[in-house]
C-alpha cells in the first residue's frame, strides 16, 4: 500500500476512458488537488475551462468490468479563503406562476461571493448585500461531482449523472464516507472534482458553495461484486443513489439497488427486506437542478441484521 502524490496539469469536463493520469494499486492512497467549477485553482486562477472539470481518470490496478470500486474519502479540504454561489433557485423546482416573481439577476450580478474560513469551520456572506447581513453557516465539504468511466466508450458531461456517478451533488458524500461504483471498464478510472464548502439538499441554486480541494482518497477493489448504482457508507447508514429524470425514475433506481443490497449482499429474505424498508428506509434529495436528478435511498445500520 502506498501514498501517491499527484499535481494535475489538465482536466477533463466529461467522465470517460481519457488515457489515466496514474496508476495505482488496490490500498493505495492519493493525495491531489481539484479546480472549482469554473477552472480556477486553489489561487483563484483559471487553469482549464469550466464545466466542473475532473482531476483523473486514476487506474485501479485489477478492477474489471463486473467489480465494485472501492473508493473512502479521506480527506475534503477547502484550499482557498473563497467561493461563490449563484443567487436565485433554478425555475424547475417553483411552480410556474411564481417564475415571473423571482429575483432574476441583472447581467453581471449572477453571483454571490462567500468567504470560507477551515479554521473556524464557518462559510460567511459577503456579497450582495441583503437583509440576511454577514449570514454565516458551518463548513461542510463535499464534492458534487465524481465517477468512473461509462461503458461502451462513452465520454459524459460531468453535468450530469448516471449509473457510474457523475454530477450527483449529494451533501452526504463527505470526508469519512465509504463509496462503492460499478466498474465498467479496465482499471475503473475514477475522476473527482466539483468541490463544495457547503451546499443545501438539491443543488436548487444550480451551485454550492464552489471551489478548489485538497483531496485524499484510498481505493480498493471487490472482485466479482456486481452492483448497478452508486452506493455509499457512513457511521451511520448505507445508503443507495439513483440518477435518473424524472425523480420518480431516480427514486426507483435508488430503492431498486437498495433491495439489491438487502437481499444480495446482506442476505435479508426477500419478503423481510420489503417489510424492513417499508417502516424505516429513509430518502434525500441529491441533484435536482441537471439534467439527471438524484434521489438518494437509505438504510438506518440501527435496523440491520
Amino acid at each position: 500500500m502506498a501514498t501517491h502524490q499527484f499535481e494535475p496539469d489538465h482536466y477533463f469536463s466529461t467522465i470517460g476512458s481519457h488515457p489515466p493520469v496514474l496508476r495505482v494499486q488496490p490500498g493505495d492512497s492519493v493525495e491531489t488537488t481539484t479546480v472549482d467549477a469554473r477552472g480556477h485553482d486553489s489561487s483563484g486562477q483559471a487553469v482549464t475551462s469550466g464545466g466542473n472539470p475532473m482531476t483523473g481518470p486514476f487506474y485501479v490496478e485489477g478492477a474489471e468490468p463486473g467489480d465494485t470500486l472501492v473508493v473512502h474519502l479521506d480527506k475534503l479540504l477547502c484550499n482557498r479563503p473563497y467561493g461563490w454561489t449563484r443567487t436565485m433557485v433554478a425555475p424547475n423546482v417553483v411552480d410556474p406562476e411564481q417564475v415571473p416573481n423571482m429575483p432574476w439577476p441583472a447581467e453581471g450580478q449572477e453571483l454571490a461571493n462567500w468567504r470560507v474560513d477551515n479554521e473556524a469551520g464557518t462559510v460567511t456572506l459577503v456579497e450582495p448585500q441583503t437583509s440576511l447581513g454577514a449570514l454565516t453557516l458551518p463548513l461542510a465539504p463535499m464534492p458534487g461531482c465524481f465517477g468512473v468511466a461509462p461503458d461502451r466508450g462513452e465520454a459524459i458531461s460531468t453535468a450530469t449523472s448516471g449509473p457510474f456517478g457523475g454530477n450527483m451533488d449529494y451533501r452526504g458524500f463527505v470526508e469519512g464516507v465509504t463509496v462503492y461504483l460499478p466498474v465498467f471498464v479496465p482499471g475503473a478510472l475514477f475522476h473527482i472534482g466539483d468541490g463544495h464548502a457547503v451546499q443545501g439538499d438539491g443543488e436548487i441554486v444550480g451551485t454550492g458553495v464552489e471551489i478548489s480541494f485538497d483531496v485524499g482518497f484510498t481505493v480498493d477493489v471487490q472482485k466479482g461484486r456486481r452492483i448497478y448504482w452508486p452506493r455509499g457508507e457512513n457511521e451511520t447508514y448505507i445508503f443507495a443513489a439513483g440518477n435518473a429524470r424524472p425523480l420518480d425514475q431516480a427514486t426507483q433506481h435508488a430503492t431498486t439497488e437498495m433491495i439489491r443490497w438487502l437481499e444480495n449482499d446482506l442476505g435479508i429474505d426477500p419478503v423481510g427486506a420489503h417489510i424492513l424498508m417499508g417502516q424505516t428506509v429513509e430518502y434525500d434529495l441529491g441533484n435536482i437542478y441537471d439534467p439527471a436528478y438524484t434521489m438518494i435511498c437509505k438504510m438506518p445500520k440501527a435496523v440491520l441484521p
